[in-house]
């Protein structure tokens, strides 16, 4: 599945949030769809039955901690969530890169870039948020 089609398939009730702008959060519920069949295939293996349970896990808290920084009142709030997604977009590039040699050099490869994607976008919206306080609009001081 690529992308332009995953995000055609995500429900209204997600994508009408204005957390949907947020590039980051978007790749992120990406990269963890996508790899939830990575997942499987790491459990099937004995060898990266624990590498899974990690990767299941450290995919799923990009996304979670990008909605949880957005709904947070000042910047220095959002980033310090934004820096949590962050470690979890890193730890996630870790497992695949343990994990290529089960689930394969092409796809390891891929969700390497994926990742690498949302880390930079991450690295970019960190700064930015730090030292001043925000607000959603439509909201009074």
């Amino acid at each position: 599945m690529n992308y332009k089609e995953w995000a055609r398939s995500v429900p209204r009730e997600i994508t009408d949030d204005a957390l949907w702008t947020v590039e980051a959060y978007r790749l992120g519920l990406f990269t963890a769809d996508v790899g939830w069949r990575d997942v499987t295939k790491l459990m099937s293996d004995r060898r990266t039955l624990r590498l899974s349970d990690q990767l299941y896990r450290s995919l799923g808290s990009i996304s979670a901690n990008i909605a949880e920084g957005y709904s947070r009142g000042t910047g220095k709030d959002r980033a310090r969530f934004y820096e949590y997604a962050l470690g979890s977009a890193r730890e996630s590039r870790d497992w695949y890169y343990k994990g290529r040699h089960v689930l394969g050099e092409s796809v390891a490869l891929h969700r390497l870039r994926l990742l690498t994607q949302v880390v930079r976008l991450l690295l970019t919206m960190i700064p930015q948020q730090r030292g001043r306080t925000l607000r959603e609009q439509g909201t009074t001081p």
